[in-house]
């Protein structure tokens, strides 16, 4: 390992160490904040796909963790940090407000925009054009033309919806990202991708003992968080690249179903089952 590879890996395991530490502390504040209330706690339960009753604020808590983690992780300028904070954060608020306000049983973007043609306008319609717009912005803090503006933009949010789509079963969505991002600490993105990395982690095992969820908050904070790692670091083909890569894999999923697909496959299977109650 070269110099530089090993200053970068420091560089994500501080911002790894940083996030974890965040992310534990946030929610315990958050379990404090919603214990104190039996109506705000109820709010934040869901049940999930085996009708267990889980709570919603593991999305909160990460994204504040990454947030935070973010701002003193070393290696990152200010527009890029403005950047990495200003998406998940985005991401985070309107996930959170299709969380707690879904007004539908439509799913997918399908769903949505068959919603829309019919005259009603969703909560996952409005977090799209939200996380798109936010999206855009963390974009042009890059200073870039406008083409890559555009791309870097659609880049974020695709990459916050695409996680979100993997956030069906516990951990799926988390096991996900860090196989994305755990090899890319070695790289120039470390900085940005460490307090992903240490979030994660740090929830990982509620998440897999069924006592907690994502949701959409917690996911689209993720996948925005790798969109700007993207964006940031890798050359306009490879942005463009990537970005059609996962616009084919939303399209998909409109199609035909990821849990499917991955039970069929005795080695996602395995993956995916690794850690859970059953």
């Amino acid at each position: 390992m070269d110099t530089s590879t090993a200053y970068r890996l420091v560089q994500g395991l501080a911002g790894a160490a940083l996030g974890a530490v965040a992310t534990r502390t946030s929610a315990t504040l958050f379990t404090r904040l919603a214990t104190s209330c039996d109506s705000n706690r109820r709010k934040w339960e869901r049940l999930n796909f085996r009708g267990r009753t889980v709570s919603l604020r593991e999305g909160p808590a990460l994204a504040v963790g990454m947030c935070v983690a973010g701002m003193f992780v070393p290696g990152l300028d200010p527009r890029t940090r403005a950047a990495a904070a200003l998406a998940a954060a985005g991401a985070a608020g309107f996930g959170a407000y299709d969380d707690l306000s879904a007004n539908g049983k439509e799913r997918g973007l399908r769903g949505h925009f068959g919603a829309l043609s019919r005259g009603r306008i969703t909560t996952g319609l409005v977090k799209v054009v939200g996380i798109g717009a936010t999206g855009l912005a963390a974009a042009a803090l890059l200073r870039r033309g406008p083409v890559d503006t555009l791309v870097d933009g659609a880049l974020i949010a695709a990459g916050a919806n695409l996680v979100n789509l993997f956030d069906l079963r516990p951990g799926r969505a988390t096991k996900f990202v860090l196989f994305m991002a755990g090899p890319a600490l070695f790289s120039s993105a470390a900085p940005l991708l460490g307090p992903a990395v240490g979030a994660s982690i740090a929830l990982l095992p509620d998440e897999l003992a069924e006592r907690s969820m994502l949701g959409d908050a917690g996911a689209n904070a993720l996948g925005a968080a790798l969109g700007v790692a993207a964006v940031a670091q890798a050359e306009r083909s490879m942005r463009v690249t990537l970005l059609g890569g996962v616009l084919a894999l939303t399209l998909a999923s409109e199609r035909t179903s990821f849990s499917r697909i991955i039970d069929r496959v005795p080695p996602l299977r395995g993956i995916d089952r690794w850690g859970r109650c059953a």
